[in-house]
């Protein structure tokens, strides 16, 4: 018992100094997924040089880019014990699934709606604040990427219609939402990181890949020659940074970080529906044909699949689900 609570006091005592070395002056280590000089490596840029310029120099920032500190999920970790000051990503579901709640399928379907259900007063970034909380981790903000849609090497039969059985192997997120999105759709799904899908594309180990958008997937064109506009759900990135750095920050110091995030999530909102369709002329450019979805074919897609996701949604997360989706009626 001596032996035990004597390892807890140095793991306190240690996070206590890593705090403090962080207030002391050290540069911030922050990072995100994609490459040097995406739009959201230069959002992030600016971002991290107003901090410092509002602060005075007394929080400052290494940016580290696609994936540098590890895959998001092992940021995640590192990022609630300390290690990592902040991270710009999605959030893994191995140590609360409830996070899945923030990639709700079909949960909206215009980047209006996107904007009201992902602002910050919405149940649903408070929900996600409560459950990160538990893991040591304050959300400060937040940056929209795109809809989602399936990426594919081959062209399937019907592709828009999610009746009919594709025979296609489609990698998908190690999330169960995702795994039975792309079931009703008409596909296999097989779950892998993110990190795993390129290679799977090559191998032939997957015919395909739902999880992305137009923008991530453009880096892929090697291998998609076919991509499905399904919207099956939104992309939206949370900036977070390690609770116990957050809380032994100044009032002043979290309010230019919060000003700051806020700053760049509006920005990002007016440009990013542009941006997504400069996506999908990239993936012309790159020869990936755009298979085209009627309105009454993304219905039946969106009601077929709310069917099938919501109700475990709704059992996982409770009163919360039933709250969100409210929220998405009133402000419709």
């Amino acid at each position: 018992m001596k032996k035990l609570l004597a390892c807890a006091l140095c793991c306190v005592a240690a996070l206590s100094i890593l705090v403090q070395s962080s207030l002391a002056g050290d540069t911030w280590k922050i990072g995100h997924v994609r490459p040097t000089g995406s739009a959201v490596d230069k959002d992030l840029q600016k971002f991290t040089a107003t901090v410092r310029q509002q602060s005075g120099d007394k929080i400052k920032f290494n940016i580290y880019a696609a994936n540098k500190l590890g895959d998001y999920s092992v940021v995640q970790e590192r990022v609630a014990f300390g290690e990592v000051e902040m991270f710009l990503g999605p959030f893994g579901t191995a140590v609360d699934r409830r996070v899945s709640l923030a990639w709700t399928p079909f949960l909206v379907e215009t980047w209006e709606q996107a904007e009201k259900m992902y602002s910050p007063d919405s149940p649903l970034i408070k929900y996600m604040e409560s459950y990160l909380k538990a893991q040591n981790i304050k959300i400060i903000g937040g940056w929209p990427v795109y809809f989602g849609g399936i990426g594919l090497t081959g062209k399937p039969r019907f592709p828009a219609d999610p009746d009919v059985k594709k025979n296609v192997i489609i990698r998908v997120p190690p999330i169960r939402s995702f795994e039975i999105t792309a079931r009703e759709l008409g596909f296999t799904p097989y779950p892998i990181t993110w990190k795993y899908a390129q290679m799977g594309l090559k191998t032939g180990m997957v015919g395909g890949l739902i999880g992305g958008g137009a923008e991530g997937y453009a880096a892929l064109s090697e291998n998609i020659r076919y991509y499905l506009p399904v919207k099956d759900h939104f992309e939206y990135w949370f900036l977070y940074i390690n609770l116990d750095l957050w809380n032994s920050l100044s009032d002043e110091h979290r309010e230019i970080l919060t000003g700051a995030a806020r700053t760049m999530e509006e920005e990002r909102f007016r440009v990013a529906s542009k941006q997504e369709k400069a996506s999908f002329a990239e993936l012309n450019i790159r020869g990936v044909t755009i298979l085209e979805i009627s309105d009454k074919q993304y219905g039946y897609m969106r009601d077929k699949v709310r069917a099938a996701v919501w109700p475990s949604l709704r059992d996982d997360l409770g009163p919360a689900f039933d709250k969100v989706v409210e929220f998405l009626k009133e402000e419709k």
